[in-house]
């Protein structure tokens, strides 16, 4: 047991010793400072990571938002031809301008009932005279699908603001009120109407911006946003047209 407390008085000796000395407790101090600037360090170093996380994080949500608003604001389509391939067929009626010179002016006139009436939109045929397919102009819904002997049986598509493709002179329609169609999909075929029994096998096709018919040879292969931008002058054909009757008309009375 004596053996034991000698043994333990002289570890404290030595301790006292050891303290006594002038280098140890600047040493503990640099050294209780070494940590403590290391341990600050460390977290330092840690929180920057964390926020170049978070940064890089945010970027790359505000690159898919912003990826994201571009798959939104897609452009708006161009309108295509009604037809799959536009060199095989041929306007037999054209679109009557009330601007245009009278010989195209003529031309574009439609004999029925002993009158004749402005056309309001375009005749295709067949450079073949076989029918062919008559396809979405552009993507859209169709809101109408009429059986009409005169016309020839009609199909209205909507597609925004006000605009509607037109396609009358159809048979064996594929498409009901309600669907929603694409660019190119096959509507029907091409059929014939007793308004313009001449063109024989054939397809009518409008657009309209507010049910007022433009010259969709104006439009072919133009974004919608470009006919919703133009001037409403002139856009309405057979109401000018009536317009210009009606003031004849009113002229004439007052002659007499």
């Amino acid at each position: 047991m004596r053996e034991e407390e000698k043994k333990l008085s002289s570890r404290i000796r030595s301790l006292k010793r050891f303290f006594k000395r002038r280098w140890v407790y600047p040493a503990i101090y640099i050294a209780a400072a070494a940590i403590i600037l290391t341990s600050v360090l460390y977290l330092l170093n840690r929180e920057v990571e964390n926020k170049e996380q978070e940064q890089s994080y945010d970027e790359h949500s505000t690159r898919m938002t912003e990826e994201d608003a571009v798959e939104v604001n897609v452009p708006y389509e161009t309108f295509a031809w009604p037809v799959a391939d536009p060199d095989e067929v041929e306007i037999a009626t054209p679109f009557y301008e009330a601007t245009a010179a009278p010989e195209e002016q003529e031309a574009a006139l439609l004999y029925y009932g002993n009158s004749f009436q402005p056309n309001t939109g375009i005749d295709i045929v067949a450079k073949n005279g076989e029918t062919f397919a008559v396809q979405a102009a552009m993507s859209g819904t169709v809101v109408s699908v009429e059986e009409d002997a005169l016309l020839g049986n009609v199909i209205v598509i909507e597609h925004a603001d006000g605009v509607k493709t037109v396609y009358s002179a159809v048979e064996d329609i594929l498409v009901k009120e309600g669907d929603k169609v694409v660019q190119g999909q096959k509507l029907a075929n091409a059929g014939r109407s007793l308004l313009n029994e001449e063109a024989d096998v054939h397809t009518h096709f409008e657009i309209r911006k507010n049910d007022k018919p433009v010259n969709p040879l104006a439009y072919f292969e133009k974004s919608l946003e470009t006919l919703l931008n133009a001037d409403e002058e002139g856009q309405n054909v057979a109401e000018e047209e009536s317009e210009r009757e009606d003031q004849s008309s009113d002229d004439q009375k007052e002659e007499s």
